[in-house]
């Protein structure tokens, strides 16, 4: 486990922590942006709170036998904040996100869920106090305007159902991040990997208790969608959930949202290159005001140190 510095029982220096913090945006990055098209795959065989319960049931085992290998981490975190947490980041955003799918198209499903980053930065300055510098003001500035140029409100964005089910998508993972982020700050002994784990548990018994009550539609057990539950489970529910605990706990809440912006970005190039959801021009204009945003809010400061 050397490899996630977020799995290891010692505590890092900072540059060593927030370097690890950097790498684990970068995979997860790669694997969520991806994500979104797998999980429109595996929409023609599951109806989506079925795939979501499966997919975090998996996770949780896998994130649970890793606590286990380490033995003293079994640890419950504070119940409070880990059941909220619980319920809005893996039970709401979860359900609420794949929910969207089945109307909606991946690209910009990805998308609107990432409006995420836009409900940090109130909600980081009221619950933290962290209010973003001009520098900061900045890049939310620039990077609104290339989100607004690559969701194009001016055309149609789907089902209205749709829209609303990935806003509040993207709601309900700010709060998730922002009460992660005071969780690491008043209890700096847990981990990454302990307060993901609770906290997936918790939202995985609502996710299952939510599917047996909608009574959807039988699972066909196709090789597509097997392959694309054990990508969710392995990958996008277990290591990579992890990986972004240990980005809120390293980075500013405000930049680590908006530094997730790189999802949904390469989620559409994705969705364009695997399901032909072709990008239009203000799409590709977006993009490009997204990458300086980022460029301006993580690397100039790097630079200059």
């Amino acid at each position: 486990m050397a490899a996630f510095p977020c799995f290891q029982r010692q505590p890092m220096n900072r540059p060593a922590s927030t370097r690890a913090a950097w790498i684990g945006l970068l995979i997860l990055t790669i694997v969520w942006s991806l994500n979104w098209s797998v999980m429109k795959v595996a929409m023609r065989d599951s109806g989506p709170f079925t795939f979501s319960a499966m997919r975090y049931v998996i996770g949780t085992a896998v994130l649970f036998a890793l606590l286990a290998v380490r033995r003293d981490g079994l640890k419950p975190t504070p119940w409070l904040p880990t059941i909220v947490i619980g319920l809005t980041q893996t039970a709401a955003f979860q359900a609420l996100a794949q929910w969207a799918l089945v109307s909606g198209g991946a690209g910009k499903t990805a998308l609107l869920a990432y409006t995420m980053p836009f409900w940090v930065v109130p909600l980081a300055w009221w619950w933290l106090n962290d209010k973003p510098g001009p520098r900061r003001w900045l890049c939310i500035a620039i990077a609104a305007a290339g989100f607004i140029c690559v969701v194009e409100p001016w055309r149609p964005l789907g089902e209205p159902h749709s829209i609303m089910l990935a806003l509040l998508a993207g709601l309900a993972w700010a709060i998730a991040t922002v009460l992660s982020k005071r969780l690491f700050q008043r209890h700096p002994e847990v981990t990454p990997l302990r307060l993901t784990a609770w906290q997936m548990l918790i939202g995985t018994i609502g996710l299952v208790a939510l599917t047996l009550l909608s009574h959807e539609r039988a699972v066909a057990w196709t090789s597509s969608y097997i392959a694309a539950l054990l990508y969710n489970g392995l990958l996008s529910s277990g290591v990579c959930w992890v990986l972004w605990a240990l980005v809120v706990q390293k980075l500013p809440a405000n930049v680590a949202g908006l530094t997730s912006l790189a999802v949904p970005v390469a989620g559409v190039l994705f969705a364009w290159g695997l399901l032909h959801e072709q990008p239009s021009a203000p799409e590709w204009i977006g993009i490009a005001l997204i990458g300086v945003a980022l460029f301006v809010l993580n690397f100039v400061r790097r630079m200059r140190a």
